[in-house]
C-alpha cells in the first residue's frame, strides 16, 4: 500500500491509546474510516475527530467481528485495511486464573483469527488487502512480568507470519506492528517493576502512529517503532540461551523493584 488517501480503512481499540492515534493519522492522509472499540462513547469521539464511522463492540468475539465486518462493508464498500490493534494485558505469570488466559488469548490472537477468516475471501478474490496486527515487542521478545500477555502476542505474531507466508503472494499485505514503550492508559497501568524491565524511549501513540504510515507505504513484515527491538530479536535468535540469561536479570530488577514500590496483584486489562 503506497498511500492511504481513499483508502478504507478499519481500526479496533480506536477509542484511546495507539489504535486512536493511527485512526487520526490514517484520516490526515484521507483514509475513510471505521473505527471499532469497547467502548462506545470512545468510537464516537474519535470518529467525530476523523470523519469516520463509529462500530462499537467486542472485536475479539465471534458476532463482534462479524457485525464489525458488515458494518464497515456497508459503509466502505469494502475493507482496504483492517488493524487488528484491540489487546489487553493483564499480569501474572502461570498461576493467573484461567479466565485472564482465555480473555488474553481471545482477543490478543483470536479477533485477529475471527477478522481473517471473514476479509480473506473477498481479498483473495479481488487480488489485495491488507492486515496490520499490532503484536508488541513482546511477541518478537517477551513480556517478563505477564506470562498470558507473552504468550499470545507470540500467537498474534505466528498467525500474521503464517497469514504472510500462505497468502502473500496473492496480493494480500500483513504486517505485524511491534512497539514498546508507549505512553497509553495500558501503559500507566503497568507496574512500576515491569516499567523498570523496559529500554530506550517511551513514545506517544502520535510517534508510533507516523511510524506505522511509513511502515505500510514500504511494506515490510515488522514495523519498529523502537528500532532496537530489532537488535534484540537477532540476538534472541542468535544466541538463545544467552538471551534468557539476559532475561533473568530483566526478572530480577522487576522483582527488586517490586519489593520497594509494593506488589500488584492484577494489572486491569484494556488499551
Amino acid at each position: 500500500m503506497v498511500q492511504l488517501k481513499d483508502t478504507g480503512v478499519v481500526v479496533t481499540g480506536a477509542g484511546a491509546g495507539i489504535g486512536a492515534a493511527l485512526a487520526r493519522r490514517f484520516a490526515a492522509e484521507g483514509a475513510r474510516l471505521v473505527v471499532n472499540d469497547l467502548d462506545g462513547a470512545a468510537a464516537a469521539r474519535v470518529a467525530r475527530e476523523t470523519g469516520g464511522l463509529a462500530v462499537p463492540g467486542d472485536a475479539a468475539a465471534e458476532e463482534g467481528v462479524s457485525a464489525l465486518v458488515t458494518a464497515a462493508r456497508g459503509h466502505l464498500g469494502e475493507i482496504d485495511l483492517f488493524c487488528a490493534n484491540a489487546g489487553v494485558e493483564p499480569g501474572g505469570g502461570a498461576d493467573a486464573p484461567d479466565r485472564l488466559w482465555e480473555q488474553t488469548w481471545s482477543v490478543n490472537v483470536m479477533g485477529h483469527v475471527r477478522a481473517a477468516r471473514l476479509l480473506l475471501g473477498p481479498w483473495l478474490e479481488r487480488g489485495r488487502g491488507h492486515f496490520l496486527a499490532t503484536v508488541s515487542a513482546a511477541g518478537l521478545l517477551t513480556h517478563a512480568d505477564s506470562a498470558p500477555y507473552a504468550v499470545s502476542k507470540h500467537g498474534a505474531l505466528a498467525f500474521a507470519e503464517w497469514l504472510s507466508a500462505t497468502h502473500g503472494d496473492r496480493g494480500i499485505t500483513v504486517q505485524a506492528l511491534c512497539p514498546m514503550g508507549v505512553r497509553t492508559a495500558m501503559y500507566e497501568r503497568t507496574p512500576p517493576g515491569a516499567r523498570a524491565a523496559l529500554t530506550g524511549a517511551v513514545l506517544t501513540p502520535e510517534e508510533v502512529a507516523e511510524v506505522t504510515v511509513e511502515g505500510l507505504a514500504d511494506g515490510r513484515f515488522l514495523i519498529l517503532p523502537h528500532p532496537e527491538v530489532g537488535d534484540h530479536y537477532a540476538h534472541r535468535a542468535a544466541d538463545t540461551d544467552r538471551w534468557l540469561r539476559g532475561m533473568r536479570r530483566v526478572r530480577d530488577r522487576i522483582e527488586r523493584v517490586t519489593e520497594q514500590t509494593g506488589p500488584v496483584t492484577e494489572t486491569p486489562p484494556g488499551p
